[in-house]
């Protein structure tokens, strides 16, 4: 019999400034266990927020393994490990006034006569991690995320929103010029969406910003390369280990360790994070895994995630697709005429068929390998794999943070990607 025992605490923080105004504070810190059993190839599992010894933990899990079934799990091979993050500025060391004095600076940075709504959240959070199984693994860690999300709504010809954001694993140090940076640009990019037109339609030459391009790497590709997808048989690339799925310049990479908004020390099931490249050279090298799907398809685990307690799943971190040698200049001139596209505004993908529809935050007409006149409510639809054949890669890769969202579980992840041009279906959003 396999178990093992989790211990999470989580101390955030959040400020909505809406309008100027502070509408909501909001100070959370939680606590609690949860355990697994595996027996007779059948989880057990049981959480609880309250103070418990792990031998009735796991006593508790037994008894919901009540099944049998085939599941088994891969060992690990780094046993033990303690990690740290400590920011050069603790947030908690900053008084909730100082913060909210910089959000309404931020705030007033965004501020014209077209803007009719504006909206500055600040979020903190330190999670503090304890893993140890039957096996022997004992791990540990803590780590902060802090970071500031700028909303804005315009009102032109059109009403239109934009929105950017600064998350990263680390403390209020993120916090300089480049807050008010991000406001500016938002404010600037409102001024022209509100009297931007409507984009053209058909299949065309497209130049997606490393925003809209991370994106697509991680929601319609990404997803399609984690094991239980795979075990379910809902990836379109389920059979295709060590085939080609892209042409020779698209190399893919999952990387838990870079400090970006994914980042994790080690993974919820004590497995110390790696870098895991899943496509190289256009060839398909691996899926992401868990310890269980790792036995079960003979790969390597460190991508089972959870979100507080939750029974911990496939997830991605920071992933991200690599740099190519073309310019920005010369994707342009590559693609001639059509569309450059900036951000996402989500949509919906399909990792069993690889079909998938993204609307942009904004873009430009390309006309003669140059940037024309702004466009608003962009569709982009296609098939992953013909993308992916296709594709032209940019230098100057870059990462955009969130919040990945699977099996009603949310963790912090970030997509990377240089700009790129690609052939797709545009439309009106």
């Amino acid at each position: 019999m396999f178990y093992d025992v989790r211990y999470v605490k989580t101390r955030s923080l959040t400020i909505s400034l809406e309008n100027g105004r502070v509408e909501k504070v909001k100070c959370d810190e939680s606590s609690g266990k949860a355990f697994r059993v595996l027996k007779n190839g059948f989880w057990g599992f049981y959480s609880t927020s309250a103070e418990i010894s792990d031998d009735e933990g796991v006593r508790m899990a037994e008894e919901n393994a009540r099944g049998k079934g085939r599941s088994r799990i891969s060992e690990v091979e780094v046993r033990s490990g303690r990690f740290v993050l400590k920011p050069k500025i603790d947030p908690a060391d900053v008084s909730i006034e100082e913060k909210v004095r910089l959000m309404r600076d931020v705030e007033k940075a965004l501020r014209d006569d077209f803007i009719v709504s504006t909206r500055v959240v600040y979020i903190e959070n330190v999670r503090i991690f304890e893993y140890r199984d039957s096996s022997g693994v004992e791990v540990f860690y803590e780590v902060p995320r802090t970071g500031m999300i700028v909303q804005a709504v315009a009102k032109g010809e059109t009403l239109q929103f934009y929105s950017k954001r600064i998350l990263k694993p680390a403390g209020y140090e993120i916090f300089g010029d480049n807050v008010f940076e991000i406001a500016e640009e938002v404010r600037n990019v409102l001024g022209g969406l509100i009297k931007a037109k409507s984009p053209p339609s058909g299949k065309m030459n497209v130049v997606v910003d490393p925003s809209l391009g991370g994106v697509f790497i991680h929601e319609a590709f990404g997803h399609a390369v984690e094991a239980d997808h795979v075990l379910q048989g809902s990836s379109v690339v389920a059979d295709k280990i060590g085939k080609k799925v892209a042409n020779e310049s698209v190399n893919v990479y999952d990387d838990p360790t870079l400090k970006e908004f994914g980042f994790y020390p080690f993974d919820d099931e004590g497995v110390k994070a790696e870098k895991k490249v899943i496509i190289e050279k256009g060839v398909l090298k691996s899926f992401l895994h868990s310890r269980e799907t790792s036995a079960m398809l003979n790969g390597k685990p460190g991508n089972a995630r959870a979100q507080g307690l939750d029974f911990p799943i496939v997830r991605m971190s920071n992933t991200f697709i690599g740099e190519g040698d073309l310019s920005f200049e010369e994707l342009l001139e590559e693609a001639k005429n059509g569309v450059y596209l900036v951000g996402s505004r989500g949509g919906e993908t399909n990792p069993a068929t690889g079909y998938f529809q993204f609307n942009a935050q904004f873009g430009y007409i390309v006309r003669n390998g140059e940037l024309a006149e702004m466009i608003r409510d962009v569709s982009l639809s296609g098939n992953t794999l013909e993308i992916l054949k296709d594709i032209k890669l940019g230098k100057g890769l870059e990462f955009d943070p969130g919040f990945c969202g699977k099996s009603g579980q949310l963790v912090p992840v970030a997509d990377g990607s240089p700009p790129a041009l690609i052939k797709a279906l545009v439309g009106g959003a």
